[in-house]
């Protein structure tokens, strides 16, 4: 990563913390007023702002996990405040619960544990506000603080909250069946005598692609593309037609649609980039994969092509 857009990304991270920690104190001001008793801003929100500002991309900084992660945590927080009358204890117990709420709800959220501790042991002022403590301050700060992350990724060109394409999908299963039909007649032509119905064959065909480019071999590594290796064009996401998010050099660094996706772990640790973006044949950015993307397109393409179909 270049000095310069890695400072750039920095200094955008801190302004959209500013940003949205001023607007969520700002909202809790005008709805709360001169009321002393609620705190314009709790402590959670600080780490919110770290996960929406500065790893926006992250399933943890999503709009369900931080609302949903929250309430349920700040729910669970005042029970056990309630119901155990040993601090520590309490805390403990509301912070175990917590997590396993929000993993029943999947709406993971690092920052909601600090908020079940704050439900236990914020002290009077909080244990005053009982079930108001849900509302007033966590449901109203973490919507203030959300819409001040969608306003400014908005206004930064960043696609936020992350969507995923069923597109790319669809295309990626479709291609899977038709070379899966070719493959009986093009691994014969190689001299490969596996059975299809054995366990693992197919496996070990989707995976020979990454074998053959870390071992160097160029005739193997054509063979795994035509048995069906995945494409940046089958797993990336794609991009609106818009000049402030389609502009290519928002991104580190590119590749093209064909390019097989086991050679894109390389452009992840060697620029240290957080995603990758995608260009067609005319240069044009079509999409972007993150890192999460290439675990995902790995983890289909050591499937059988059942599987993905189904």
């Amino acid at each position: 990563m270049k000095n310069g857009d890695g400072q750039g990304k920095r200094i955008r991270s801190c302004l959209g913390a500013l940003f949205g920690i001023a607007f969520t104190g700002w909202a809790a001001h005008a709805v709360l007023g001169m009321d002393m008793e609620t705190p314009l801003l709790v402590a959670p929100m600080g780490a919110s702002a770290v996960l929406l500002f500065a790893v926006p991309e992250s399933p943890l900084a999503q709009p369900w996990s931080i609302m949903g992660g929250n309430i349920c945590a700040a729910i669970v927080g005042v029970v056990c405040a309630k119901l155990i009358g040993t601090p520590i204890v309490a805390a403990a117990t509301a912070v175990a619960l917590a997590i396993s709420v929000m993993l029943a709800f999947r709406c993971v959220h690092p920052p909601s544990g600090a908020v079940a501790l704050t439900a236990v042991l914020g002290g009077p002022a909080i244990h005053e506000l009982g079930y108001r403590f849900v509302l007033i301050p966590i449901a109203l700060q973490s919507a203030a603080l959300l819409s001040a992350a969608l306003a400014f990724h908005l206004m930064m060109g960043h696609r936020y909250p992350r969507s995923f394409s069923g597109d790319a999908s669809h295309a990626a299963a479709g291609r899977w069946a038709s070379l899966w039909q070719r493959l009986s007649s093009v691994v014969p032509r190689r001299g490969r005598t596996e059975d299809a119905s054995m366990p693992g064959a197919s496996a070990h065909r989707h995976s020979s692609g990454i074998e053959a480019l870390l071992h160097g071999d160029e005739d193997r590594f054509a063979l795994a593309r035509d048995c069906g290796e995945l494409t940046c064009a089958d797993i990336m996401s794609v991009v609106p037609h818009s000049p402030r998010v389609s502009n290519p050099s928002q991104y580190d660094c590119t590749v093209r649609t064909d390019t097989p996706i086991s050679e894109l772990a390389p452009h992840f640790k060697n620029h240290a980039c957080d995603r990758v973006g995608v260009l067609d044949g005319g240069g044009r950015l079509v999409g972007a994969i993150s890192q999460l993307d290439l675990i995902w397109g790995l983890y289909r393409q050591m499937r059988t092509p059942q599987g993905i179909a189904a």
